[in-house]
């Protein structure tokens, strides 16, 4: 049986860069790369042209940067595209803003090729990513921004009790794995449970469940 492969568009004003991603990228049998965009406004338009699974998005680049490039292809009406933002700043105001605006992951540009490609692949299949301690830096920027926005908060009372105790796991960066062991129930109880979430808070996947969780005061960041 013929997979399809993942559709991959780079979006960077480095040509070094996008070159060296798309040698890379096309170098695995399950992911093509179909064009490169030299900036935010370029892959705006790209992507309504050619349609990718994903987008590779740096974050700093002139005219429109990667951050509102994001927030307007995820935003589009229909848009079913996964934003995965590359950056060489691992600095937290870019993991907030770029999750925020709706990217699926966030990973350092200095990964190595398996990685880039791992993560091409776990974004694709509707799962978060993040790089190794984003998720720290995430909760303390939470704590840094202060309180809760209070108009979100009710969308939680759609989740059941078990749903909402799903969620907050989520939130903590375990896997579907680690919560069906907490919880003690069968795995695919989980991916369920996660996927009734995404629809009753009509959120993208599990990075932006996270974010809400956080943004509701569902959970609320200590020792940070």
């Amino acid at each position: 049986m013929t997979t399809t492969p993942i559709r991959v568009m780079i979006a960077d004003d480095q040509v070094m860069v996008r070159q060296g991603f798309t040698v890379l990228l096309n170098a695995q049998s399950d992911i093509e790369v179909v064009g490169q965009a030299v900036d935010g406004a370029d892959a705006i338009e790209k992507v309504a042209e050619l349609a990718p699974d994903v987008v590779l998005m740096d974050i700093r680049m002139p005219g429109v940067g990667g951050i509102e490039a994001t927030a307007r292809i995820t935003g589009a009406p229909g848009s079913t595209v996964k934003v995965l933002v590359l950056t060489t700043f691992d600095l937290d105001e870019y993991v907030y803003e770029a999750l925020r605006s709706g990217a699926s992951g966030f990973l350092l540009k200095d990964a190595s090729a398996e990685q880039l490609a791992e993560a091409v692949r776990v974004i694709a299949a509707g799962e978060a990513l993040l790089a190794p301690n984003i998720t720290k830096r995430l909760i303390t920027e939470f704590s840094r921004m202060g309180a809760p926005r209070g108009p979100l908060k009710e969308r939680l009372g759609e989740l059941t009790e078990r749903e909402t105790e799903v969620l907050v796991l989520v939130a903590q960066g375990l896997s579907n794995a680690e919560i069906a062991q907490q919880l003690m129930v069968a795995e695919q109880t989980v991916k369920t449970h996660v996927s009734r979430i995404l629809v009753k808070l009509n959120l993208r996947d599990r990075t932006q469940a996270a974010v809400h969780a956080y943004e509701t005061g569902l959970i609320r960041p200590t020792g940070y």
